[in-house]
């Protein structure tokens, strides 16, 4: 007979142990704060479009809760179809194209943001003359941690033949938890692919806040989105002025769409380092750092959006963690101090974003 009693030269707690500090060892030696555009290596792709890598284990910065990638698409082209069980947020930066998504065609130009929800079908295209550029940050990684990250590329197939995103079961009554579970899930699902698709630049009013910024939501579920959780958001920092500091955990990626500056980040309000940026690159925020985001130009404003695996994640955390708090910043005498007033800032007429 077959013994089935299983030896080990050491103990579980030996194994586990060292196990966490080679993960966290190679962990430190991809972690990067500032990701400079010309960082980012273009890569031509048999979808017809051409994409790199800021931040995913698709380049050499490995993350864990969301990538960011760059797009590019040539006049006269179209991307082939795919779907996958993750959601992602586009950002556009140059060009005018569209992006069908489930057969639902959204034209977009500089500025604008869309919603690619999960298991949607989506392809883009460049009808113009001029190379269309633009960012998409996805909860791809969060999946892959999980085991349920899935990619379906059909190729040129028509959308006509393409089978629609998983069927779900409809609630019924009843008062088990079968039945609650079914209610409760289906109401989710139709919420979800009900959700809001495309904000257009020209649709953005920013307003002012005590952080010292002005500041708009791009896709969030308070202007009607249905994401995973990530949310994405734009402020703009007045000449020579500071966001004040503060700290949160889990990944934030801020992409610079125009300006130049530094930011703050160090285990203390006082004593980090400061790292500098300029257009087109991605400041990553991590570690539950303190940070602050500052323009060092004396008469251009600087905008960011910044992007969040903030509602689902946090929400989760917060519920884990609790009382731990999970944002933090200043008191209010401080805060203020840091940021000034930004109703004294003369903000300059919103445009819409150029490239390069």
């Amino acid at each position: 007979m077959l013994s089935t009693h299983t030896t080990t030269e050491v103990t579980h707690y030996h194994v586990q142990k060292r196990r966490r500090a080679a993960f966290i060892e190679e962990w430190r030696k991809t972690h990067r704060t500032i990701v400079a555009l010309e960082d980012v290596v273009m890569h031509p792709t048999e979808r017809g479009s051409r994409v790199g890598v800021y931040v995913g284990a698709d380049g050499d910065r490995p993350t864990r809760t969301m990538d960011a990638l760059a797009h590019e698409i040539d006049p006269g082209t179209t991307t082939t179809l795919h779907r996958h069980s993750w959601d992602a947020m586009v950002f556009v930066v140059a060009g005018r194209g569209w992006t069908e998504i489930d057969g639902k065609r959204v034209d977009w130009g500089p500025g604008d943001s869309l919603h690619l929800p999960a298991w949607s079908w989506h392809r883009s295209g460049n009808d113009g003359d001029t190379t269309t550029r633009y960012l998409t940050f996805s909860s791809a990684p969060l999946l892959e941690t999980m085991g349920m990250a899935l990619i379906e590329d059909a190729g040129p197939t028509p959308v006509s033949e393409l089978p629609s995103r998983p069927a779900f079961s409809p609630g019924r009554d009843g008062a088990d938890p079968y039945a609650n579970r079914l209610r409760r899930l289906a109401r989710d699902q139709e919420a979800r692919r009900s959700g809001r698709l495309h904000t257009s630049w020209d649709e953005l009013e920013l307003r002012n806040t005590p952080r010292g910024t002005r500041t708009t939501f791009l896709l969030d579920r308070a202007i009607g989105y249905q994401a995973s959780g990530i949310t994405m958001a734009m402020f703009e920092i007045g000449p020579g002025r500071a966001q004040s500091m503060h700290r949160h955990p889990g990944e934030a990626w801020l992409y610079v769409v125009e300006g130049s500056g530094e930011s703050y980040l160090g285990t203390e309000p006082e004593g980090g380092e400061k790292h500098p940026w300029k257009k087109g690159d991605i400041i990553v925020v991590d570690h539950f750092l303190w940070h602050q985001h500052i323009n060092s130009h004396p008469e251009q404003t600087a905008k960011v959006v910044r992007i969040h695996m903030f509602d689902s994640l946090l929400e989760t955390m917060r519920a884990l963690c609790d009382p731990l708090v999970l944002f933090e910043e200043p008191p209010e005498h401080i805060r203020d101090a840091q940021a000034g007033d930004p109703t004294t800032i003369q903000w300059p007429a919103l445009t819409r974003p150029t490239w390069p």
